[in-house]
């Protein structure tokens, strides 16, 4: 059924210039269309992410968008000379850039937008 279709991701935020210039400048994604006052549309890799401004943004406690990449140590430098502070969790072992590695080998990493959505990167 849908497993033929592209997927579309969507996050909330409340300032659509503060999330223009984290997703957009920060975390350096193509931003292809403005839609206020509904939302920004960026292309991430092919997938289209809709930045959705709402009202009150309702924080989830865990991750809502991930980016999966080939070098975690260097994006996690990248991404906190950017500005990005990276979570850190109690009892859970994150080296110096925050990046835990998982029993079967992937490492992660969490930080938040602006609005303090959970965002996260990895390496599998």
């Amino acid at each position: 059924m849908l497993s033929d279709s592209k997927l579309v991701g969507f996050v909330g935020v409340r300032d659509p210039e503060r999330a223009k210039a984290f997703y957009r400048d920060t975390l350096g994604l193509k931003l292809v269309l403005e839609e206020l006052p509904f939302a920004l549309v960026f292309d991430c890799q092919g997938t289209m992410l809709r930045v959705t401004i709402v009202r009150e943004v309702a924080a989830a406690p865990y991750t809502v968008l991930g980016w999966e990449v080939t070098d975690i140590t260097a994006m996690a430098s990248q991404l906190a000379a950017g500005g990005v502070k990276f979570q850190r969790y109690p009892g859970l072992p994150q080296d110096e850039l925050g990046i835990w590695t998982a029993p079967g080998g992937a490492r992660v990493a969490w930080f938040q937008d602006p609005d303090g959505n959970l965002l996260s990167i990895s390496q599998h």
